[in-house]
Formats: structure tokens, C-alpha cells, sequence
């Protein structure tokens, strides 16, 4: 008989009130000794009193998911289904605000759509702290408004599954909710009006001096005069600076020229002297290669000169049947002869000329004309 709803309560949505709890959730407050002790027997005026001693909000935590004093306030709530009257009240209430947030939570498990944003939204304008029981049972802290705002957006809160509500665009639409007016704007509207008043006395001050200056006054015309002096003589400025900077300008791009011009014959001296060093030592070490290709092949031709002269000798005094007159012309002709076809010869095969290869053996006819060494392949 405890557990068991007032029989004079009305369904809600269609049901049981208290059916808007999971049953899993509802078997869990009936064995809860809180419930059992604190909660039996209460009606709407004790129940204040109950609600006035919490110190935390909360759903089940724990292994067991045991439920908190918080949710078996809002059970017993739903058992004994109390008047709107006690419930506003309960919203209203500005000193003890887990008994504020006690009764936005029933009413937004059993109110209509309209009384829900009507009496919850300005709830968002309370931003003190409160204390949340955590699955863990570890508590953490938040806010009046941000459980508001979990009670009008989320689809569950404290373990509850909340009721599906209308969004309030659509009830503006059908004319069954008020614009919402933000409790800021009164200020915003103070606000407007005095960047507004600023604007105007802005303009009237604007409006009184274009008025003023627009008139023939004697002071006027002689700022005018004035304004006009100081003008000429700044232009007159103005171009006398001009023509300095001008003159400066051109004797600075005359002196740059110049200096560019001295750098660039500085600059073609210095190459000119380097390539005809480079020229220089080119020809000296051609000269050093064609004297000393030289000195070789008059030592060579000096050497086989001797060689024959011995063989010759040696013939000479073999044959010794002939008259020594005619072998000695004989020999020294051949000799001669012999010696001028082998320096022929060599040098031959010194230039390069006769080398297999035709474009070699040109490559090495236009060195030996220019005093070159023959290529050597």
C-alpha cells in the first residue's frame, strides 16, 4: 500500500505517474531505506520540509545503482501528485534552491509543453552552484542554470528519461508561447537609447557649427586670410625644396655615373691584363714543349749518326780490297742519304701526321703547323 499511487491522482501522458520512471529505477527506490523511512507517509506541506534538507541533486550511483534522496523526493512526488500551486511555489522559492530545482523537475516530468517553458526559462538567470552525486559517487559541481538547460535540451536527467516537449519556435508559431524576453533587456534598451541621444547631440553640434561657418563674420575672414598665407608660403616652401632635393638629385646621379664609369674601366683593365697573362704563359709553355721536342730529336739524330759512323767504320776496315778514296766517298754519301731518309722518317712518326685515323692525323697536321704537340692516341 505504500508504493502505490493516490487514488485520486489523474495519469499523465496517459499513464500511471509514476510509470515516468524506469521500473528498473522504481523497484530500486522501494527497497531504498531512505524511501522507506523518510519518505513514508508524507504529504505536500511535509514534504517542504524534507526538500529543505537536501544538499545534493542527483540519479542512482554506486555498484548497486542505489538511488539518491533527491530521486525519491521526486518518486514520492509523483505518488502523491500535489496541486500547481505547491509546485510554483516550489520554482519561485529563491532561499533553498534544491527545492527550487525539486519542483522544475516535476513540473518538467508532468507539466504541458507552454508551463514548461514558462516557468522554467527564467530559471536561467540563477547561477548559483550546486552539488551533483555522480555514477561513482564522486560529486561534482554545476549550476542552477545548467541543469535548467539539461531539463529543456537533453532527453535524460538524473537517470530519467524526460518527456518529449515541442520545440518553442513551434509554439511561438502557433501563438501558444510569447516571444522569450531575455531578462538583459532592459538594460540593452537603456543602452540603445543612449548611443542614440549621443548621435543626435552629435549632429546638433555638427549642424551649429556648418551654420556658424557658413556666415560672413570678420573672424572668419581672417582665419580665411590666414589659412591662405600660411598656404602660399608652404607651397612657396614646397618648391624651394623641390628644386634643392632636384639639383641634389642630378649632381648624385652624375657622381653615380661617373663612379660607374671608372668601376667599369677598372673592371675591363683588369680583364684585359689577365688575359694577356694567361696569352702570355700559354705561348711560353708552347715554346718550352717545340724547344724541347727539338733538343730530343737532335739528341736522337746525334746518337744514330755515331751508331752508323761505328758500323761504318767497322765495314771499312772489313773491306779492305777497295780503294780508300771511293769507299770513302761511297760511305759518306750513303751515310747521308741514309741519315736524311730516317730523319724524315722520325720526324714522321714524331708529328702525328701519319696516324690511321684520318681526323687525328689532321687534328695533328694543324698542330704541327701552329708549333703543337701531336695528339697521342
Amino acid at each position: 500500500m505504500a508504493n502505490r499511487t493516490d487514488p485520486s491522482a489523474k495519469s499523465i501522458r496517459g499513464t500511471n505517474p509514476q510509470n515516468l520512471v524506469e521500473k528498473i529505477v522504481r523497484s530500486k527506490i522501494y527497497q531504498n531505506t531512505y524511501w522507506k523511512e523518510q519518505c513514508f507517509g508524507l504529504t505536500a506541506e511535509t514534504l517542504v520540509d524534507k526538500a529543505m534538507e537536501l544538499d545534493h541533486i542527483g540519479g542512482t550511483f554506486g555498484g548497486n545503482r542505489k538511488p539518491t534522496p533527491f530521486m525519491c523526493l521526486v518518486m514520492k512526488m509523483l505518488q502523491i501528485q500535489p496541486e500547481k500551486e505547491i509546485v510554483i511555489e516550489f520554482i519561485k522559492n529563491d532561499d533553498y534552491k534544491y527545492v527550487r530545482i525539486l519542483g522544475a523537475f516535476y513540473l518538467r516530468l508532468t507539466g504541458t509543453d507552454t508551463d514548461v517553458y514558462q516557468y522554467l526559462e527564467p530559471l536561467y538567470n540563477d547561477y548559483r552552484k550546486l552539488r551533483r552525486k555522480l555514477a561513482d559517487g564522486n560529486y561534482a559541481l554545476t549550476h542552477v542554470d545548467e541543469v535548467i538547460d539539461e531539463l529543456l535540451t537533453k532527453d535524460y536527467s538524473c537517470d530519467i528519461a524526460m518527456p518529449r516537449i515541442k520545440k518553442r519556435w513551434t509554439l511561438e508559431a502557433t501563438g501558444s508561447l510569447e516571444l522569450r524576453k531575455s531578462a538583459l533587456e532592459e538594460d540593452f534598451e537603456e543602452e540603445e537609447e543612449k548611443e542614440e541621444n549621443d548621435q543626435l547631440d552629435g549632429m546638433d553640434d555638427e549642424i551649429h557649427d556648418r551654420d556658424y561657418y557658413r556666415g560672413r563674420s570678420p573672424v572668419r575672414e581672417r582665419d580665411r586670410d590666414r589659412r591662405r598665407d600660411s598656404h602660399r608660403y608652404r607651397d612657396h616652401d614646397y618648391d624651394r625644396d623641390y628644386d634643392r632635393d632636384r639639383d641634389y638629385d642630378r649632381e648624385r646621379g652624375h657622381g653615380r655615373e661617373r663612379d660607374r664609369n671608372r668601376d667599369r674601366d677598372r673592371d675591363r683593365d683588369r680583364y684585359r691584363l689577365r688575359d694577356e697573362k694567361d696569352l702570355g704563359r700559354d705561348r711560353g709553355r708552347d715554346r718550352r714543349e717545340r724547344d724541347r721536342g727539338r733538343r730530343r730529336s737532335y739528341s736522337r739524330s746525334r746518337s744514330r749518326s755515331r751508331d752508323r759512323e761505328g758500323g761504318d767504320n767497322r765495314k771499312r776496315h772489313g773491306r779492305s780490297s777497295m780503294s780508300p778514296r771511293r769507299r770513302d766517298g761511297h760511305d759518306e754519301h750513303g751515310t747521308r742519304e741514309e741519315s736524311k731518309k730516317k730523319k724524315e722518317k722520325k720526324e714522321k712518326k714524331t708529328d702525328g701526321t701519319d696516324h690511321p685515323d684520318p681526323e687525328i692525323a689532321e687534328a695533328n697536321r694543324l698542330r704541327a703547323s701552329l708549333g703543337l704537340k701531336p695528339l697521342k692516341m
